[in-house]
């Protein structure tokens, strides 16, 4: 017989020549990630978030080293079990049986086999097990929710923190358990403790009991499995009509899961025993019967039981299910406390009843924020590398003692609109660092109608080309180093007494002297953000100093995501003037996948709007189901120097409480939230759009109700996109807008997000829904709700009627000039007023083909009670639907000019003659008239809404009064706006 033949032997040198390749290949694999390291470490110590880092990393590092021990060292002792216990003599089956060529070089290698293979499993191991660090941590931190879940009666924080570490242990453990058999079974076989000549082939008693022993290990872990299963189940997607355990789920596959374990433990006895027998038949016939048992009980009885007990009385048999996901998904998603109001949507009231509604006809929005960035830009941008977001902004100052609503935005930096030897590199990153100011116009204002101002009109009312700007909106530093549109990094600071190199005029330069950056102050930072960019200048330029610093992850989101990794982001940061600073401020959400009975929804489908189309995909952390969701952080980010602050804004949620244990001082308490900034909060719109999905199915009270679906709402579709009434397949998105609390006449102006509802498959308004977003009132909902059988119209058959009306369609044709101008329609606003629902609508125009044009507001279209309005301005059209309303629109330039001629019939004027000529009842109506006005004006000065509401009244009185004494028929126009300076 010739002996089998060994590998070849390798020398010296090319031993040593290997090793090197091999670190130079763990240089290049892991010199990169090395100095990412170190750069995140940076990062982390520059925002005061190490603590983060450092907790994320050691949780990862601990992973690592027991996911690599688990199951490299399980593998390890597989290997040593199997070849300790290896036939003495194995037969070789002839001269070239490969079998004993490798059995060879195993043996003339044993320790590189022995150790190396156990080595590189444990390290694959590891790197995958060190992903999931925050399950991990939620279990270590969990806390108390203080609700049972409904069938087994376990606190829900069972299911959000600790049965998904269990599950995640078990997967791990099968893994162990499954590689350690593979590996068992090809050593045996090498090493001849299995043969497959013969008829039946040979299995030694060594490698049968070990590979029993794995064998039976897992169906054990199989055991366990089926027992986490039945908790499982009421996160069950059985049916398409809710998440939770249903009627199958809860009498079928539950039973099934224990009688399943219980046999799944009889099968692990099999295996153990058949360590003992010298055949495995016992084993056979128990895996035989653990499959039919899978088979027949486990999905055969549950699909009989669906298909002839609960499919034929499925709204009986599922109540108890429904009932239960309603409630969960109620609480999950903060649907409990719904202020619901019945609405009738068609309005009887009187002229003096519209007029009183002052809060919200006095506020209503004309510039919309996501028409009119270009028009900032071409008014504001000042210089090409600064620019505006593509969707501007809505928020609330006080203007002398009232509430106004603005658009905002900040005059960001824009390396993209850099030019020329504006693109070298140290102009790119030493000289443009920086945007500058925040614009800021208000949303109900326009500087005058379009055609009263040789076509300059029909722009906003910059607040900063004011001269006497509002103290709230008063900006101490103006310079924006952090934002969304800077994508790039910049190198600020310079020795003092040194000439100052950063754009800040065209007139003057400015050294940076915040908080913000990494210090450039050592060779190693420098080598290493070098290499970092793959840019030499960072190394050897001159102007980099001890005292410069590196600025980078600049997007006020990025920066809380990093600082806040188990966050899900907001996607619409905002700014806001706090205390003289501009701050962004990001709103975090803490989110669990499974809560027992909740409705599982997609955070990516459920936030996309006409707004947000999702082009390209959803944000990474919206591209996942989520079955809880709170707006727990509310996190600022300074613009100038970058800082990031988190506070707990929902101090009681659980797991935010979870995460503050697990990062200690890393979120401040609600209490340190100081009152300017608190007046800036918004109530985000990603969690606003996922209730008010929700919401148009449960809203729902009773099982059978929701079963059958005829109750169920719909988001309405976007009724204006580009182009007349063409509507969109995309939901329309929801609204920021500030008026008085629906169905509360008389009520103070309120900042709300809002949204109309229609019903299932028909354009007729079924709900309007708000949300507030005062400090005093934060997070009140209120949902007007029409009557089933109402047909007040929705947004997209407003949109149709507004756009088919004769006179707006003429209209429409001339502003577009035959082409050469395009019309676009702005966001329809739903507005309650006296009972009814008023809708506005801005309507913009732009010279077609121009690269410097940008939108003009021309036209307002307004929709009342079935009735069209179509103006230059807000107070005509208002007046073509509502006689007398524009006596409450604000006196804004271009209004005010093209109200005169609207209201000269509404004005009543003393009869032409010699003084003292008109009869005594004329003259004081007409001293009340102008009384009246007076008292209106001195009221809306001082925010009294009460006082306005009463002289408007009398107002209306005294000009029927008027009427009367002339002999004519009083009309319900009566209301004159007060003139400009009274």
């Amino acid at each position: 017989m010739r002996p089998p033949v060994g590998a070849p032997t390798l020398t010296r040198r090319t031993r040593i020549l290997l090793v090197v390749a091999g670190l130079l290949v763990l240089l290049l694999l892991g010199g990169s990630r090395l100095i990412n390291f170190y750069v995140d470490w940076l990062w982390f110590g520059e925002v005061g978030y190490r603590g983060v880092f450092a907790t994320v990393l050691f949780t990862q590092i601990v992973q690592f080293l027991v996911g690599a021990l688990l199951i490299g060292g399980l593998v390890a002792l597989s290997l040593w079990i199997a070849y300790r216990t290896r036939p003495v003599f194995v037969p070789v089956s002839g001269p070239e049986d490969p079998i004993a060529r490798y059995r060879t070089v195993i043996i003339q290698r044993l320790r590189l086999f022995g150790i190396g293979i156990p080595v590189v499993i444990g390290v694959i191991a590891g790197l995958a097990a060190q992903g999931d660090w925050q399950i991990v941590q939620q279990f270590l931190n969990s806390t108390p929710f203080g609700i049972a879940d409904p069938e087994f009666g376990i606190d829900i924080s069972f299911y959000a923190f600790q049965l998904p570490f269990l599950r995640y242990v078990l997967d791990w453990m099968f893994v162990a358990v499954a590689i350690s058999f593979v590996v068992s079974l090809i050593t045996h076989y090498i090493f001849g403790g299995i043969r497959l000549t013969g008829r039946a082939g040979q299995v030694s008693a060594a490698a049968r009991a070990q590979l029993a022993i794995l064998a039976g290990v897992f169906v054990l872990l199989k055991a366990a499995a089926y027992y986490l299963d039945r908790y499982e189940l009421l996160f069950s997607n059985r049916s398409p009509l809710f998440t939770g355990a249903t009627y199958t789920d809860l009498n079928a596959v539950m039973p099934a899961k224990l009688i399943l374990l219980f046999i799944s433990i009889i099968c692990a006895a099999a295996f153990f025993a058949a360590v003992f027998r010298r055949n495995l038949q016992l084993p056979a016939i128990a895996t035989v019967l653990l499959v039919l048992s899978s088979v027949l009980i486990g999905a055969a009885w549950p699909q009989v039981l669906q298909q002839f007990s609960v499919a034929p009385n499925a709204q009986q048999r599922e109540a108890l299910s429904i009932e239960r996901n309603i409630a969960a998904t109620r609480d999950a998603y903060g649907l409990n406390n719904i202020n619901e109001i019945s609405y009738s949507g068609q309005s009887a009231a009187t002229p003096a009843e519209v007029r009183a509604e002052t809060a919200t006809m006095s506020n209503i929005r004309l510039l919309d924020p996501a028409k009119i960035e270009r028009t900032f830009t071409q008014r504001q941008q000042l210089r090409a590398f600064y620019g505006f977001p593509p969707q501007l902004d809505i928020d609330r100052y006080e203007v002398n003692g009232q509430l106004q609503d603005f658009v905002v935005a900040v005059r960001e930096l824009d390396t993209s609109g850099l030019s020329g030897n504006q693109t070298e590199w140290i102009n790119q990153h030493l000289v443009y660092t920086h945007g500058n100011g925040i614009v800021t116009a208000p949303a109900n204002e326009i500087n005058a109608a379009l055609e009263d101002s040789g076509g300059q009109g029909g722009l906003p009312v910059f607040t900063q080309d004011s001269p006497d700007i509002p103290e709230s909106l008063r900006v101490q530093e103006p310079r924006t180093y952090y934002g969304e549109l800077i994508d790039t990094y910049s190198i600020v600071g310079a020795p003092d007494g040194a000439p100052p190199v950063e754009y800040d005029t065209d007139t003057e330069r400015y050294t940076y002297n915040g908080r913000g950056g990494v210090p450039l102050d050592n060779i190693v930072n420098r080598l290493v953000f070098a290499l970092f960019y793959g840019e030499r200048n960072i190394l050897f330029n001159s102007s980099i100093n001890e005292n410069s610093k590196i600025m980078y992850v600049r997007d006020p989101a990025d920066r809380v995501r990093a600082a806040a990794p188990w966050l899900t982001m907001d996607g619409d940061p905002y700014p806001a003037v706090v205390d003289g600073r501009i701050t962004w401020i990001v709103d975090g959400y803490t989110t669990l996948e499974n809560y027992p009975y909740a409705q599982r929804t997609s955070l990516g489908e459920s936030t996309t709007d006409a707004l947000q189309p999702g082009q390209g995909g959803v944000r990474p952390e919206l591209d996942r189901d989520v079955s809880y969701l709170r707006n727990s952080v509310k996190a600022t980010v300074d613009a100038y120097d970058g800082t990031v602050t988190m506070y707990a804004f929902d101090e009681q949620d659980p797991v935010l409480q979870t995460w503050m244990k697990t990062f200690p001082g890393t979120v401040r308490p609600a209490s340190e939230i100081s009152p300017s900034l608190r007046s800036h909060f918004r109530y985000p719109e990603d969690q606003f759009k996922v209730q008010r999905e929700l919401l148009t199915r449960y809203h729902v009270d009773t099982p059978g109700d929701f079963f059958n679906n005829v109750s169920f709402w719909n988001v309405p579709s976007d009724p204006s996109p580009q182009g007349a009434g063409s509507g969109s397949a995309l939901p329309q998105p929801p609204y920021y807008i500030l008026a008085g609390t629906p169905a509360e006449p008389g009520s103070p102006p309120s900042f709300q997000l809002t949204s109309a509802l229609v019903f299932q498959q028909r354009e007729f308004l079924s709900a309007y829904l708000s949300v507030s977003s005062d400090p005093d009132t934060y997070g009140q909902m209120t949902l007007l709700r029409l009557p089933d059988n109402t047909t007040t119209q929705g947004p997209q058959l407003v949109q149709s009627a507004l756009v088919s009306d004769p006179d707006v369609s003429q209209e429409i044709g001339l502003l577009s000039r035959n082409g050469q101008s395009t019309v676009d329609y702005g966001n329809l606003l739903t507005l309650p007023v006296a009972g009814g629902l008023l809708f506005v609508e801005p309507v913009y125009i732009e010279r077609a083909n121009q690269e410097v044009s940008y939108p003009q507001l021309a036209r307002v279209l307004v929709f009342y009670n079935g009735r069209v309005g179509f103006d230059p301005t807000l107070a005509g059209a208002l007046d073509e639907v509502l006689p007398g309303a524009s006596a409450v629109v604000p006196n804004i330039p271009g209004q005010a000019q093209a109200q005169a001629p609207a209201q000269a019939g509404t004005v009543p004027a003393a009869p032409a003659g010699p003084p003292g000529a008109a009869n005594p009842q004329t003259a004081a109506a007409a001293s009340a008239i102008q009384q009246a006005i007076s008292d209106l004006k001195a009221a809306q000065q001082n925010g009294d809404f009460a006082a306005q509401g009463q002289a408007l009244q009398r107002l209306d009185q005294a000009v029927q009064q008027f009427q009367q004494a002339n002999g004519q028929t009083p009309a319900p126009t009566a209301a004159p706006a007060p003139a400009p300076g009274g």
